[in-house]
């Protein structure tokens, strides 16, 4: 994937309204990040990308936590700078599975860290490191305890997309790990469902 230049985002600010950089809302997350549906991108990237790309891998890397029933997704593009964000404490990702796909520009450091599943922070040690290669991503569970060192230089964009399969979520939470009371809502709804969609034919896909 090419990365956009950052002043893109202020002319889609201007043609778009609704596609504004937002400031995250964890005090542990501040990335400025931009919403790929606010761009209007689900349905001609994100969704294809997920439906025809990363559920058949994902049915067969990660069978035991939705892999194959991948139904939603929340996509956003983070930035790290010099002067602005620089890391990422510990924390889990409102997730099944989780896509992270470094864009650029010239960095360095920034490595993803990562614990066990649901492991509290105070407990993480000896983490396993990850670098980041401009052009590659990373898929790891979203209730994999992880963080990003610090950056060391230049700026460093990433395309993070959670994987939610409702079939999962719809009984358990991922965040509070609790049976979930659904309500009403528009559009994929943090990935929750009423309904239990159909099971996926892995082989068809593939």
């Amino acid at each position: 994937m090419r990365l956009w230049p950052p002043s893109l985002w202020l002319q889609l600010n201007i043609a778009l309204p609704r596609a504004h950089i937002l400031r995250a809302f964890s005090s542990c997350w501040r990335q400025c990040q931009v919403l790929m549906h606010e761009l209007g991108l689900d349905g001609p990237l994100v969704t294809p990308l997920r439906e025809r790309f990363l559920q058949p891998l994902m049915a067969l890397l990660y069978p035991d936590c939705g892999g194959g029933h991948l139904d939603s997704h929340r996509a956003f593009v983070v930035k790290y700078a010099l002067g602005q964000d620089l890391e990422l404490g510990c924390h889990y990702d409102n997730a099944e599975l989780t896509l992270n796909v470094a864009l650029g520009k010239a960095f360095t450091g920034g490595a993803l860290y990562f614990g066990a599943l649901f492991q509290a922070p105070a407990a993480l040690k000896d983490p396993l490191e990850v670098d980041h290669v401009v052009g590659q991503g990373i898929l790891h569970r979203g209730g994999q305890l992880h963080g990003a060192r610090p950056l060391g230089t230049g700026e460093r964009w990433n395309l993070v997309v959670w994987l939610r399969a409702s079939t999962v979520r719809n009984h358990l939470c991922p965040m509070c790990r609790q049976k979930p009371d659904l309500v009403d809502d528009e559009g994929f709804s943090d990935g929750f469902t009423r309904e239990e969609p159909p099971t996926v034919d892995v082989c068809a896909l593939t």
